[in-house]
């Protein structure tokens, strides 16, 4: 049993297409009402007659017609009238029939004589009116079409009725309010300041103004902001508005259906018209009854009468006429589904009157249901648009991130990076919040993973402002804000996601210092980097690139002499042409690393002011050409780490000058004794090789600070490197020590000592005498503390310094 909760879900759910029923459809629906009136009250009428035929026996026949006693009459007249002979004629007809006959002379007549159209008059027009009901509501309960539909009503419903709608729509009446002052804005500025506010005041009385800008001076009635539940609202229904064209722009389901049933309407609208218009003389008041019953009642003719004839006519041909109005506004309908294509729609007038110029048109079955909401309302159509718009979109998500983002949840952000500078690193976020800009005290800005980032010109809030880091992020910067960026940032790291150029505001940056660009930048790319403008960044000092280059870019070699550090990271591709690296003379750091070179690169021994190289991970093999460097004077730190290096030429003793020497993770056995002819080192890493002793000799590096052999073969130390008395960090595990020379106490400056890893018993109590070192920079086994005497454990434990 239907409840009347039911009842009303399914009334609620029939009046909530009236959105998509356009006025044919309405007039339809009170056509088909009407007709179901009639088909009732026909009906009824026909039901509640007792009798709807009355029928006489016949007892004289005149023209083989039965005669009715005033037909006689007349037909007396006449023959009198003749032959001047009266002529006698009863009036009163005696019948002698029982009632039981006359009800089945009733019956038989009704059934046999009376003619169908007249019987069933009432059910045709039932069956006719259900038959146009039927086609009037096919589409919307058709199972390919109704789930669509009802989505669409429940998207368009929300749309219409939510604030962010109401909000843009708002929006852009006020734009169009705002640009004719801004148009005589510009003629005063034209007429008062000449050639010089030309620029200006185009900009100003432009009719595309971008999306979002306000005009100085002028507020927007929509500043209000949208509270959360509200933008997190709009923002479902653009996930639902997506999903929801992605399913049905590509389908024509709903516009065949629909037009098959308008067919199907026309098609039963001829049939009607051809056939009850022709039937209608059937129903007649009088039936002559001829029935071969005379057995029964002495009678073969019967004079009937049909008691609804009249009022029967009278509804037949006022049901003629709603179906000729019901023919014609179905031929309307058709007309109007074939005369223009209804396959697309198209935004252009709301593109025009709007700021929202990305309304994308739409096409099939989307494109045919706003047709038909347009013939209900077109502010359905237009307010259902400002979900369509990417602008739009784009706008809300900056109202929730503001909403989501507070200054006081940013300034929690703020941290102090390895440089001591405040950085803000923001992770993953549907955009940039408009807070940020509040954060004057900021130094870094980090943005990584965020898909659209758009620097507005309030970035010239952030005074200090000096390094970007833009990772995998698409960062759009507005005029104004390029101008501060200009004047102010020093340092830009760059990391892009897909293949692409550099993009061109990077080029504006006339005081950049540092630029890092990670990505797949391809060589092409780079190569036409010149007339993007690379060459105006005169103040650029250092560039790192992380790509895969066959060669150094020229643009790089020819356009900035002046570069003091190149960083190049090839990601494992072979590096092939080096020669033009000779340009470069100030160069005076150079990082090739992961570029499979295999050799020492000859153009490097040109760089007569180079002072710091690093070669990491470069299958380098052998490195005999470390006799050349001693061509470059000035180079005091070489970073040969990461290969597979075999053994150290004795030429190294001609590089005086080192002071840094990198050559740890290599295949290294033994060391030259000329290393150790390099007296200003005051690093040498040489972890992780395989080393088996450490010479005597290392006590020649009276300036060494650093010294680690983690990871090795090492047995015993050299008492000599206990003579190294400037060692402050000291770096020994993982090795085969057993145990470890009292001679350490000597070292006094040291303040970093690792251990673990040996097969040392005891340490010894001499570790005393190294005053700097903090137990957070022993690192060794626990159960060797526990050797030292308690002196020595309570002074390590007292501090806890970090190292």
């Amino acid at each position: 049993m239907i409840t009347l909760t039911e009842l009303k879900y399914l009334a609620d759910a029939q009046s909530s297409y009236h959105i998509l029923k356009p006025w044919w459809d309405v007039f339809w629906y009170y056509i088909t009402l009407i007709m179901l009136l009639v088909a009732v009250l026909a009906g009824a009428l026909q039901l509640t007659q007792s009798r709807v035929l009355c029928c006489l026996p016949c007892k004289v026949e005149f023209d083989n017609h039965c005669a009715v006693p005033w037909d006689l009459l007349k037909a007396s007249e006449n023959a009198s009238s003749n032959s001047g002979v009266p002529l006698a004629l009863p009036l009163r007809i005696q019948n002698d029939l029982h009632r039981q006959q006359y009800s089945y002379i009733d019956a038989v007549c009704y059934e046999k004589q009376l003619h169908w159209f007249a019987k069933f008059f009432p059910y045709l027009v039932l069956l006719h009116t259900l038959i146009f009901a039927a086609c009037s509501n096919f589409w919307l309960h058709y199972p390919n079409t109704s789930s669509r539909l009802e989505h669409f009503v429940a998207i368009l419903q929300k749309c219409f009725d939510s604030p962010w709608t109401t909000r843009a729509l708002s929006e852009t009446v006020a734009e169009q309010s705002v640009r004719p002052l801004k148009h005589s804005k510009s003629k005063t500025l034209l007429s008062t300041s000449g050639g010089s506010a030309d620029a200006d005041a185009s900009k100003q009385s432009s009719p595309h103004p971008q999306p979002g800008l306000e005009s100085p001076g002028i507020e927007s009635p929509t500043s209000s902001v949208l509270d959360k539940k509200e933008g997190e609202q709009a923002k479902a229904i653009f996930e639902k508005v997506k999903r929801f064209r992605l399913h049905v722009e590509q389908r024509d389901i709903i516009y065949r259906v629909y037009l098959k049933q308008i067919i199907v309407k026309v098609i039963l609208f001829v049939f009607i018209i051809a056939y009850v218009p022709y039937f209608l003389s059937c129903i007649t008041l009088e039936i002559d009854c001829l029935i071969d019953v005379q057995a029964f009642t002495g009678y073969k003719r019967y004079q009937c009468v049909y008691s609804l004839a009249e009022i029967f006519k009278v509804l037949a041909s006022f049901y003629v006429i709603l179906v000729i109005l019901y023919g014609l506004t179905s031929s309307y309908s058709l007309w109007w589904m074939l005369r223009s294509s209804l396959k697309q729609y198209s935004f252009e007038a709301l593109r025009e009157k709007s700021n929202y110029s990305d309304i994308p048109d739409v096409k099939n079955d989307f494109a045919f249901i706003l047709h038909l909401a347009d013939q209900y309302d077109p502010l359905y159509s237009k307010r259902f648009s400002i979900f369509l718009s990417e602008v739009s979109e784009n706008k809300l998500k900056q109202i929730n991130l503001n909403n989501e983002w507070t200054v006081e949840k940013l300034k929690s952000k703020l941290v102090k990076n390895s440089q001591d500078k405040v950085e803000l690193h923001l992770f993953m976020l549907s955009g940039l919040p408009d807070n940020v800009f509040e954060l004057t005290e900021m130094e870094v800005l980090s943005l990584e993973l965020i898909p659209e980032v758009k620097l507005p010109a309030t970035v010239s809030q952030l005074v200090n402002l000096r390094e970007l880091h833009v990772y995998h992020s698409s960062l759009v910067v507005d005029h104004p804000a390029l101008t501060f960026l200009e004047e102010n940032l020093k340092i830009l790291r760059l990391k892009f996601t897909e293949m692409g150029k550099i993009p061109r505001w990077v080029f504006h940056l006339k005081n950049l210092r540092e630029l890092y660009l990670s990505g797949c930048v391809l060589p092409e790319h780079v190569s036409n980097m010149q007339q993007e403008g690379f060459q105006d960044l005169k103040n650029l000092r250092t560039l790192y690139l992380k790509s895969s280059l066959s060669r150094i870019p020229q643009v790089v070699t020819d356009l900035l002499p002046s570069l003091q550090k190149l960083s190049l990271d090839n990601d494992g591709s072979k590096l092939v042409v080096l020669n033009n690296l000779k340009k470069m003379v100030n160069l005076k750091s150079l990082e090739l690393l992961s570029c499979d070179l295999e050799r020492i690169p000859h153009s490097i021994f040109s760089l007569n002011n180079l002072h710091e190289l690093d070669l990491k991970e470069n299958n380098l093999k052998t490195v005999e050409e470390i006799i050349s460097f001693q061509h470059l004077p000035s180079l005091s730190c070489l970073k040969l780490w990461h290969n597979n290096i075999a053994y150290i030429p004795a030429q190294i003793g001609a590089l005086s000058n080192l002071e840094q020497l990198f050559l740890g993770h290599n295949n290294i056995e033994s060391l030259p004794l000329q290393l150790f002819l390099c007296t200003k080192l005051h690093y040498l890493d040489l972890s992780y090789n395989h080393l088996t002793f450490i010479p005597e000799e290392i006590q020649y590096l009276t300036n060494l600070q650093y010294f680690a052999v983690t990871n090795n073969n090492i047995e015993m130390l050299p008492d000599g490197l206990f003579q190294c008395r400037k060692l402050q960090c000291l770096l020994l595990g993982r090795n085969s020590l057993t145990d470890l020379s009292p001679l350490v106490g000597e070292l006094c400056n040291l303040t970093h000592l690792e251990l673990v890893g040996n097969y040392l018993e005891t340490l010894p109590p001499e570790l005393e005498g190294c005053q700097s070192l903090k137990r957070s920079c022993l690192i060794v086994e626990d159960s060797l503390l526990n050797t030292l005497p308690l002196p020595v454990t309570e002074r390590l434990q007292t501090c806890l310094d970090k190292c």
